[in-house]
C-alpha cells in the first residue's frame, strides 16, 4: 500500500501546485466539468476527501449525512455530488482551499495509520482501505486535469497512472455489473507507460478472451470519462472488445 499512498500524496502535491497561491480571479474560470468552476472542483475534492476520511474512521453514513442534509434524493452518483457542490458554492477561495488542504493531511494521516486490508464503506460498497486510496487518486487526477484545462496547461503523465489503469481492469466486473451487463470471459490490458516501458495486466488463472491495447495515459483518460475510446489510440480485440472500452470507468 505504500506505493499507492506515495502516488495519492504525488497527485496532492501537483494539484497544490497548480491552485496555491489561491487567486480569486482564478478560481473562478470555467474547469473541464460542464457547470463548474475551479473553486467548484476544489470543493468537490474536499467534500469527497472529507467522505474518505469517514470511512476510514468508520463513520462514513455521518459524514454523508452531514453533506446531504436538506438536499432531495439524489437520482445517482453524479447527482448527488452536484447537489452537494451546488449547496456549499460560494465561499471564498482561501476558505475553499483551506478545506481541502486539512482534509488531505488528515487523509494522509488516516492512509499511513491503515492496513490496506482494512474493510471500509464507500459509495459502491465496502471496498478495501487499499482500493480507496487508488480511488482517491484516479478521483484527484481526473480533476487535477479538469483545473489544469481551466488554467490551459497540460501536465505530464506519470508512473502513478499505472495504479489508476490497474483499478480501471480490476473493477471491470463491477463496471459491468453496474451496466446490467455481462463479461464473457478474462480481459486483459496490454498498454505502454508514461516511460515507455509495457504494463500488462492479465488474469492470474484463465487465458484473457479479450485484450486491449493502448496506451496507460489514455485507458485513464477512457476510465475517466474524459475522452471516447474512438478518439483514442485504444484497441481491442475479444467477444467484449467494444463493451469493455464502453464500460471501463475508475469511479462508483
Amino acid at each position: 500500500m505504500d506505493v499507492v499512498i506515495s502516488g495519492w500524496e504525488e497527485q496532492q502535491a501537483e494539484l497544490d501546485g497548480l491552485i496555491s497561491p489561491v487567486d480569486p480571479e482564478v478560481w473562478a474560470r470555467p474547469s473541464r466539468c460542464d457547470g463548474w468552476s475551479i473553486s467548484d472542483v476544489v470543493l468537490h475534492l474536499a467534500q469527497t476527501n472529507e467522505m474518505a476520511l469517514g470511512s476510514l474512521q468508520g463513520r462514513f453514513g455521518e459524514v454523508l449525512t452531514e453533506l446531504t442534509t436538506g438536499l432531495p434524493p439524489s437520482k445517482d452518483v453524479d447527482d448527488g455530488a452536484g447537489m452537494m457542490v451546488d449547496h456549499q458554492r460560494g465561499a471564498p477561495p482561501a476558505e475553499v482551499y483551506a478545506r481541502w488542504k486539512t482534509g488531505v493531511d488528515e487523509l494522509r494521516n488516516s492512509f499511513w495509520a491503515a492496513d490496506e486490508r482494512d474493510k471500509v464503506q464507500w459509495v459502491a460498497g465496502n471496498l478495501s482501505a487499499r482500493t480507496l486510496c487508488t480511488t482517491r487518486l484516479a478521483e484527484t487526477w481526473i480533476h487535477t486535469n479538469d483545473i489544469a484545462f481551466g488554467l490551459g496547461v497540460t501536465l505530464p503523465a506519470s508512473a502513478r497512472l499505472n495504479h489508476i489503469a490497474f483499478l480501471a481492469w480490476r473493477t471491470l466486473p463491477y463496471a459491468f455489473q453496474r451496466a446490467g451487463r455481462t463479461m464473457t470471459g478474462p480481459i486483459q490490458f496490454d498498454l505502454i507507460g508514461a516511460s515507455g516501458a509495457g504494463v500488462r495486466m492479465e488474469p492470474a488463472d484463465d487465458e484473457a478472451q479479450t485484450i486491449v491495447r493502448g496506451t496507460v495515459l489514455e485507458l485513464c483518460e477512457v476510465a475517466g470519462q474524459r475522452r471516447n475510446a474512438s478518439d483514442t489510440s485504444l484497441t481491442a480485440e475479444g467477444p467484449d472488445a467494444a463493451a469493455v472500452l464502453e464500460l471501463v470507468r475508475t469511479f462508483a
